[in-house]
Parts: structure tokens; C-alpha cells; sequence
């Protein structure tokens, strides 16, 4: 089964050899197909990093995500968002890609000043659980990533 990774290691990996490995390094903890960095550009959501477990080439679908429709827009507004059945979370209801995501566990990236930047978040297209533990490092980690990214 997946092993919990530490904030240390992690961090390691960030100095060493960037956030796409750490990207890389989040995912191969958890089931979830993907893992990925969105930053928030007007009512739009771009896709700065994507690790995808299938090594599949990043879909059209993913590059650019409009805010209205996107499942990052409840992390910018509670502060998390985590949903291991989009199908049946009440919260959902009447999205158009609920069911459709099926999970999603997201966090907000903020800028050295604390403004809003983007997300970080595991996503997958079948149901999947995320530990407590998994997301705490998720949290941590969106605390040290914005360091290195572009114009975070």
C-alpha cells in the first residue's frame, strides 16, 4: 500500500530537484490518479504542474478549467475541499461535473504576501479516499511550494 511521506523529505525534494518531482513525490502516496497545481488567472484556472500516474500526456480538459466549473472554486472560497464521491456529496448537487470527478482533495497556494494564487490538489475520475495524514501533507506542502513556482 502507499506509505505517508514527510514534510521533510519533501521539502528535500524541492530544494534538490524542483516542484515537479515533489508533485511527483505527493502522488506516489496516495491511489489518486493525478496531482496538480492550478493557478488562478481572472475566471480561469490553469494547470502550472500535473503528475499523472498513467504517464499519459495532459489532456486538453485539464490545461484550462473556467472557475465556475471547477471544483478548485470551493477550496478558493472554504479554505479546503475534499470529496471521495463527487456523486453523492450533497454539496455538489446540480455541478455539472459531479459524478463525473469523482474525488478531489484540495488546497489553496497563497503567495509570500498571503494572496490567493491557486490550488494543490489529488483528483482521480473513480471514487478514492485520502487519509487525514495525506492531506495534512498536502497542507504543508502548499505552505512551502509557492517558493517554487513561477511568479508565486
Amino acid at each position: 500500500m502507499h506509505t505517508i511521506r514527510s514534510l521533510a523529505a519533501l521539502s528535500s525534494i524541492l530544494e534538490t530537484r524542483g516542484a515537479a518531482a515533489a508533485i511527483q513525490h505527493l502522488n506516489a502516496g496516495v491511489a489518486h490518479r493525478f496531482t496538480a497545481v492550478y493557478r488562478l488567472d481572472g475566471d480561469i484556472l490553469r494547470n502550472v504542474l500535473l503528475w499523472d500516474k498513467q504517464g499519459e500526456i495532459r489532456p486538453a480538459y485539464l490545461a484550462e478549467v473556467p472557475l465556475a466549473t471547477s471544483f478548485c472554486q470551493f477550496v478558493l472560497r472554504d479554505g479546503v475541499f475534499r470529496t471521495t464521491n463527487s456523486a453523492t456529496d450533497s454539496r455538489l448537487d446540480g455541478h455539472p461535473y459531479q459524478g463525473v470527478m469523482v474525488c478531489y482533495h484540495g488546497v489553496p497556494l497563497l503567495t509570500a504576501q498571503g494572496e490567493l494564487w491557486g490550488t494543490l490538489c489529488h483528483f482521480d475520475v473513480q471514487e478514492l479516499p485520502l487519509s487525514d495524514a495525506e492531506f495534512d501533507l498536502l497542507q504543508q506542502t502548499a505552505q512551502l511550494l509557492p517558493g517554487y513556482l513561477p511568479q508565486a
